[in-house]
């Protein structure tokens, strides 16, 4: 009898869970004259950053040929712009729906008592530079082709690999050769992702390690109501707008879809990189009925602009942020704190510790102080790991929303 191969989920599971095992174990622990912690610091975590290394290495080449590939093979700029709009309306949506939950849960927590008034003497915080709009504009058209992809600067490496493909299509018979160029680059990266991947488990476990072994102790303290209010808002917002998106507008199983995207949504969990976890989201999108050309559109733009975890963990930080300065929120600077987040979650695409930008652009468009950030600052890799769950499991089911929509309107033309 043939022995069933287990499944790449079960192995990353695996990783994970002796991953955070080991860094409990580690806490208390003394080894070669160094505290449990830094030795995971020093000689585990860097395993885990070479495997970080290597997805962020493959992820722009993926990018940049998946797309223009996707654009080819649909054959029609129009398509590409039914496709774009489509994605850009679902993040959006969602993106406001997951701040206006977040808000309520937060008010929740409040009106019961779990967020309180705390001692905020000494606080300090430096918020980082914003960009104003059209800066932000400006820098997603690169002015070389070549920094962009030795910078993974994300929205300019989908512009560059864009026009590369509106280029091959308008050239005609003559572009047929560097679509052929094209079409193989991009089958050998997806051969290049997949053997990184079997790697996945160990880096998985290396990465997590020594996140439980220096937030062990931390998280079961006064921060354990805020990270439990925002958990529970990312476990909704998945659960429920996922959830009815995907059996509304696809008529994809709930149970189907995140048994199919556990590979995924662990790696996001352990890495907290949208990016790092895309080649995992590319392959899990396709599997769940996501047409490639789709999906390799759909995702690279879902990793930089849509941030519903992101916006969740805005939303309950205000909220906790306000409360720990006494501060009552009125429903008007919760509308805007919807309308800033939403905005944000484009405005600060790229930017390493977009969730901490984001954060002061909000907090400082409701009149709360952005030394609060410092309360929760500590923390925020703890946070960073449920949001970025979040943030690609939205992407995904994007991706697979808009296929099924796509395949839909080209049934009615037939």
């Amino acid at each position: 009898m043939k022995t069933k191969k287990l499944p790449l989920a079960f192995w990353i599971f695996i990783g994970l869970a002796v991953g955070i095992l080991a860094g409990i174990i580690l806490i208390p622990l003394e080894i070669a004259g160094m505290t449990g912690v830094a030795f995971a610091k020093s000689y585990i975590k860097p395993w885990g950053d070479i495997f970080l290394n290597l997805l962020k290495f493959v992820v722009v080449p993926i990018v940049l040929f998946s797309i223009a590939s996707g654009v080819i093979s649909m054959q029609d700029i129009r398509k590409v712009g039914s496709v774009g709009g489509k994605t850009v309306i679902y993040y959006m949506c969602t993106t406001a729906f997951a701040v206006m939950l977040a808000l309520i849960l937060a008010s929740v927590a409040k009106s019961t008592g779990i967020f309180s008034e705390l001692r905020t003497e000494g606080l300090e915080y430096t918020p980082p530079e914003g960009k104003s709009i059209m800066s932000v504009i400006v820098d997603i058209f690169p002015s070389n082709p070549i920094t962009p992809l030795a910078n993974a600067t994300m929205l300019q490496v989908i512009v560059i690999s864009l026009f590369l493909g509106f280029g091959i299509l308008l050239a005609g018979e003559k572009g047929l050769t560097a679509a052929r160029v094209v079409d193989s680059f991009n089958e050998v990266f997806m051969r290049i992702m997949d053997l990184i991947i079997k790697l996945s488990p160990i880096g998985v476990a290396c990465l997590i390690c020594p996140v439980v072994a220096e937030n062990g102790p931390s998280i079961l303290g006064n921060l354990v109501a805020v990270l439990a209010v925002a958990y529970v808002g990312y476990i909704v917002h998945a659960v429920l707008v996922y959830s009815t998106t995907l059996g509304a507008l696809a008529g994809v199983s709930p149970v189907k879809f995140f048994s199919n995207m556990a590979p995924a949504m662990m790696m996001a969990f352990s890495s907290a990189s949208s990016v790092g976890t895309l080649p995992f989201t590319l392959e899990c999108s396709e599997k769940l009925g996501a047409r490639r050309e789709v999906a390799s559109f759909v995702l690279p733009l879902g990793a930089t602009i849509n941030m519903d975890g992101t916006a969740i963990y805005q939303g309950v930080c205000a909220v906790f942020i306000a409360s720990a300065f006494g501060i009552d929120l009125t429903l008007g600077q919760m509308l805007t704190i919807v309308l800033t987040a939403t905005l944000a979650s484009v405005g600060t695409a790229g930017v390493p510790g977009a969730g901490m930008v984001m954060l002061t652009m909000v907090l400082q468009s409701v009149g709360v102080p952005v030394e609060g950030i410092a309360l929760v600052a500590g923390i925020d890799r703890v946070f960073d790991m449920g949001r970025t769950t979040v943030n690609i499991t939205g992407d995904a089911a994007c991706a697979v929303i808009v296929s099924k929509m796509e395949d839909k309107k080209q049934a009615r033309k037939k």
